[in-house]
């Protein structure tokens, strides 16, 4: 028997990042860090990317960890929602 628990599946990509700017309007711009092994030389390298997301309310502020997941195109840059925020910039 499999019980459900309220969430639907979507299937979107969720990511967490650190908040590196707040400047512009419903828009902040998430720094996503990762680390992955090299193939031939079996050294990790640290890989970081920045992605702008759609913060509706204007709650996170540089220094905030925050999950972000994947919606349609809300602009040119924009393809990424602001879901909550992991953790407050001390």
């Amino acid at each position: 028997m499999v019980e459900t628990t309220g969430e639907k599946k979507t299937g979107k990509k969720m990511l967490t990042g650190q908040v590196v700017s707040d400047k512009m309007q419903k828009t902040i711009v998430v720094q996503i860090s990762s680390r992955q092994l090299h193939g031939l030389y079996k050294k990790y390298v640290s890989k970081t990317k920045k992605i702008k997301a759609h913060d509706e309310k204007n709650e996170a502020h540089i220094g905030d960890l925050v999950r972000v997941v994947e919606s349609r195109p809300l602009s040119k840059d924009k393809r990424w929602r602001l879901v909550e925020i992991v953790e407050r910039a001390r």
